[in-house]
């Protein structure tokens, strides 16, 4: 059994967001969500770790072609989401409130099908330089 390795790959997006919940009046959304709730929305310039853990491949040297982490990264979470308004512009939002949380957990859901059954995936995104998520929590 080899050593197991950790590739990251970093990615970033910008979107815009509301933070609410429907069954809520705008007193209890801002009560608890603050200007995050207010009804024009407002943006984040997202920074989205993509950390993948496995075995290294004896032939290739990899743990997994960085390249290739990259395209499904674009194709699977950035075009989806880049310059979008998450709760306008995307399914995944539509009924979800784009939290961190909520939206770090889809990217692993949209990222993890794409990957081999072996490695491991971890999802940090910072919403801001000081606030950041991470799924799943090791």
């Amino acid at each position: 059994m080899g050593q197991k390795v950790a590739v990251f790959r970093r990615e970033h997006f910008n979107a815009a967001h509301r933070l609410y919940n429907m069954d809520w009046d705008e007193a209890r959304n801002t009560e608890v969500f603050g200007k995050c709730s207010w009804p024009h929305f407002h943006g984040h310039n997202y920074e989205l770790e993509i950390k993948v853990v496995g075995e290294i491949d004896d032939e290739t040297g990899f743990v997994m072609d960085t390249k290739r982490l990259s395209l499904l990264a674009n194709k699977y979470v950035l075009q989806k989401f880049d310059h979008k308004n998450l709760n306008l512009d995307t399914e995944e939002f539509k009924s979800l409130n784009p939290t961190a949380e909520n939206i770090a957990i889809v990217i692993y859901n949209l990222l993890r099908p794409h990957l081999e059954e072996k490695l491991e995936l971890y999802i940090r995104l910072y919403e801001t330089p000081r606030n950041y998520v991470e799924y799943p929590v090791a």
